[in-house]
């Protein structure tokens, strides 16, 4: 199953296209060291939570977006092996310092994907999920992410991801714990569905949410109230620049 990095970052809005261009740029050496995807997605369904929040979790200031980041890799010890290559490369120093974003709040961790339903397709809208499992919980999770899943891609949602924590470090400003207020014990997911457009995802929720098949049956193996979720626009996706490149180098002269 994929593995995955996952980040949140708080990014100035004015500096959208900036950010873009910055991530782009840096995509094809990430890829060097072994990622097999990266998306970078924006805030644009990003609502205020009582409890958590997107906005929350990078400590995000009123002039600032949130943007929802994977690296997706074959296993662990690739990614074990991309960071250490990371470390060492004077390319990523230079990166480190024109980041167009304040990196201290940026919160990464890596998790193991438990759920990985749908072929993916051109994704033009993701729905991106941060939340604590409870104590022993997490093949009740599994089972109902399992569940859950097949029914989103029934209903529009062109791949659906569920990762588990793996490999989440204590930070020293933000952190993915301090994030959905974690208690002893309790372990955190990232998670996303990808959808063809935005009015896919407005038509396919509705839908499932009316589906008889997600009613919950028992007690949730999460804490709701500390989840928080919001929908994205990506705007790097080396997939489908790969897919692109192909279709270009494909067609007739």
């Amino acid at each position: 199953m994929t593995y995955v990095e996952g980040f949140v970052v708080a990014v100035p809005s004015t500096k959208k296209e900036e950010y873009r261009r910055h991530a782009a740029e840096a995509a094809p050496i990430f890829q060097e060291f072994g990622v097999t995807r990266m998306v970078e997605a924006w805030g644009d369904d990003v609502t205020r939570g009582k409890t958590t929040d997107f906005y929350g979790a990078v400590q995000a200031k009123d002039d600032e977006s949130v943007v929802f980041s994977w690296f997706e890799y074959p296993d662990k010890a690739t990614r074990d092996s991309a960071n250490a290559k990371m470390m060492s490369d004077p390319r990523m120093k230079e990166m480190g310092e024109s980041m167009p974003f304040d990196g201290q709040r940026m919160i990464v961790a890596g998790f193991d994907s438990i759920v990985e339903e749908g072929p993916g397709a051109a994704m033009g809208y993701v729905d991106g999920f941060i939340l604590p499992v409870l104590p022993g919980k997490k093949d009740a999770y599994r089972e109902m992410a399992a569940k859950a899943a097949p029914i989103f891609l029934e209903h529009g949602a062109t791949r659906v991801v569920e990762a588990f924590e793996d490999d989440v470090p204590d930070g020293k400003v933000t952190d993915y714990r301090r994030a959905v207020k974690a208690e002893e014990g309790e372990k955190i997911v990232f998670s996303w569905i990808e959808w063809p457009s935005k009015e896919a995802r407005a038509a396919g929720w509705e839908k499932v949410m009316a589906d008889e098949r997600m009613k919950p049956e028992g007690d949730m193996p999460f804490d709701g109230p500390r989840m928080f979720w919001g929908g994205f626009a990506p705007v790097v996706d080396t997939a489908q620049a790969q897919a692109a490149a192909r279709s270009a180098q494909a067609a007739p002269a």
